[in-house]
């Protein structure tokens, strides 16, 4: 039987157990250098001495004006790799496996003077409307990623994870809302995923897993729905794409206005689920769930039912480090302790 507690092994990565931190910004970063913080090497150690599987550091920027925010994390200078590799060698010491999100926000940036993105279409009514790129800047961008994964595998980590979701750039190049560019980035919604993918792959050591992460749905009105969504991830599938980790939303904010979302998605527990099952189904590829699956229980049935290869728990792990070791306990799985902690765990778990 499969289990939240059972090894997950895809291509050269080898879990010990199925449980993922996803990325989620810290906006942490000192004199808005890009470089990982003291903060970044507690929180992400932490959950490594946690027991999660898989740890996948925030969102991580191909350039400064790429960054939500002046203080998140870069990749865009070499300056940037040792304090990533720090993080990952102290994690690997507690038994997890770490991946990092590559990205740029796009249109997202606010705090580019003049973000850029696809097309000069604002994110809100509030947001500065962003400079589209020309056809020869997107071939560039394409280089910034690639120059920013040879980077993260120099640091050592172990998969590497695009953000195609949540209204980022990627997001912002294969959404119809989004793109309405005439060249040749507009023609085929995807060429920009996947020429990303491509260049990603290019430097990557050939075991090692490319994770995209999508979102599977767009609530605005005339967004696409996981049809859609199916059919682009079947590009980026051949592409290269590995792993897919299924997300929906962020294309717009919730409030008013031609992108808000309508209603406010992910009111109930597992609510995202169904998603990643379909692209699971689909495409025969591996997925992570995500998207308040913060109860044991019912992480271990995404698993056991085989909706899902790989949970990930955000909110939950930002409550408790150490979300899997209880978990274990809930769930009455055997899984290691730490020897500093072992007593204040039962027996069996020791």
């Amino acid at each position: 039987m499969k289990d939240l507690f059972a090894p997950y092994e895809v291509m050269d990565l080898k879990l010990k157990n199925r449980v993922v931190m996803p990325p989620m910004c810290q906006y942490s970063v000192n004199n808005k250098d890009g470089i990982a913080t003291d903060w970044h090497y507690t929180h992400y150690v932490s959950r490594a001495i946690g027991g999660a599987g898989l740890i996948i550091i925030e969102m991580t920027d191909v350039e400064p004006d790429g960054r939500i925010s002046d203080f998140d994390l870069g990749i865009w200078s070499d300056e940037q790799i040792a304090p990533l590799a720090r993080i990952v060698e102290a994690c690997h010491a507690y038994g997890a496996k770490v991946g990092i999100q590559i990205a740029h926000a796009g249109r997202k940036a606010e705090d580019a003077v003049v973000p850029v993105a696809p097309s000069a279409i604002p994110f809100s009514t509030e947001s500065t409307t962003p400079r589209e790129l020309t056809t020869t800047e997107v071939k560039a961008m394409v280089e910034k990623f690639r120059q920013g994964v040879a980077r993260a595998v120099k640091a050592g980590f172990d998969v590497i994870e695009l953000h195609g979701a949540h209204g980022y750039l990627i997001h912002q190049f294969h959404s119809p809302l989004t793109n309405h560019r005439t060249d040749e980035y507009g023609q085929d919604l995807t060429l920009f995923g996947t020429e990303v993918i491509r260049a990603t792959k290019s430097e990557m050591p050939a075991g090692m897993p490319l994770i995209m992460r999508i979102s599977a749905k767009e609530y605005v009105e005339g967004g696409y729905g996981i049809n859609e969504s199916i059919e682009f991830s079947k590009a980026y599938k051949e592409a290269g794409a590995d792993i897919f980790h299924v997300s929906t939303g962020g294309e717009g904010p919730i409030g008013i206005g031609p992108m808000a979302t309508k209603g406010k998605p992910g009111a109930h527990a597992a609510y995202q689920v169904p998603f990643a099952s379909a692209i699971k189904k689909s495409l025969g590829v591996p997925v992570i769930a995500v998207g308040r699956l913060d109860e044991p229980a019912l992480a271990d049935a995404v698993i056991g039912n085989e909706e899902a290869d790989l949970v990930a728990v955000g909110r939950g792990m930002l409550r408790n480090p150490y979300w899997t070791l209880e978990a274990a306990v809930q769930l009455n799985k055997e899984t290691d302790v730490p020897e500093q902690y072992r007593f204040g765990f039962p027996r069996k778990n020791r």
